[in-house]
């Protein structure tokens, strides 16, 4: 079973910039990647209640490239590990009609401009992305897909790497997640 181990990090005023952390990550040996533009729709189930059970359904649009994939609970109280399930679609809007037609509701776009970064670290193959994400900020990621044997060595694994670009205070909240906060409060104020 693919688990995925992400940690996240705002970058701010207190933390490195993305140009530093773009150069730092290519001294560590990263292969920095062609910048690519996503777009995420995520998905309510008519029954259930994901907010609550910490699941999360998407389809995403990888400049033409669609995808389908479901991300199951969370597993540790330190990074976002969770059991992550992928394949690749036809067509972003017949499964959009599918979903619909099941019951299930879009709930919001989560749209993206990703700088990604491949790396070996401490013998783990790591994703290390920025983002700037529409309406939110500019974030960075670094993602590894271990077993579920092996998830709590390689958030070791990460966070290490973390330290060593000098990033703090991981946000565990999903974009979605930060978004609906963000979007909650603005309704609130009005």
């Amino acid at each position: 079973m693919a688990i995925e181990v992400e940690l996240k990090f705002p970058l701010d005023a207190a933390t490195p910039t993305a140009e530093d952390l773009s150069s730092r990550l290519v001294e560590l040996g990263a292969a920095a990647l062609p910048p690519r533009r996503q777009r995420d729709c995520y998905y309510a189930h008519p029954q259930r209640d994901f907010a609550v059970t910490d699941e999360a359904l998407r389809i995403r649009d990888d400049q033409g490239r669609i995808f389908l994939t479901y991300k199951g609970p969370l597993l540790d109280p330190l990074a976002k590990t969770r059991r992550e399930l992928e394949t690749g679609l036809e067509s972003a809007e017949v499964a959009a009609e599918i979903f619909e037609m099941l019951g299930f509701r879009p709930v919001r776009v989560v749209a993206k401009h990703r700088r990604p970064f491949h790396l070996t670290w401490q013998e783990v193959a790591v994703e290390a992305v920025i983002d700037e994400v529409d309406d939110l900020g500019t974030f960075v990621e670094l993602e590894t897909i271990t077993d579920e044997a092996g998830h709590e060595a390689a958030r070791d694994q990460l966070l290490a790497l973390a330290s060593n670009l000098g990033l703090e205070h991981g946000e565990r909240r999903s974009y979605l997640g930060l978004l609906l906060a963000r979007d909650e409060e603005s309704t609130n104020r009005s």
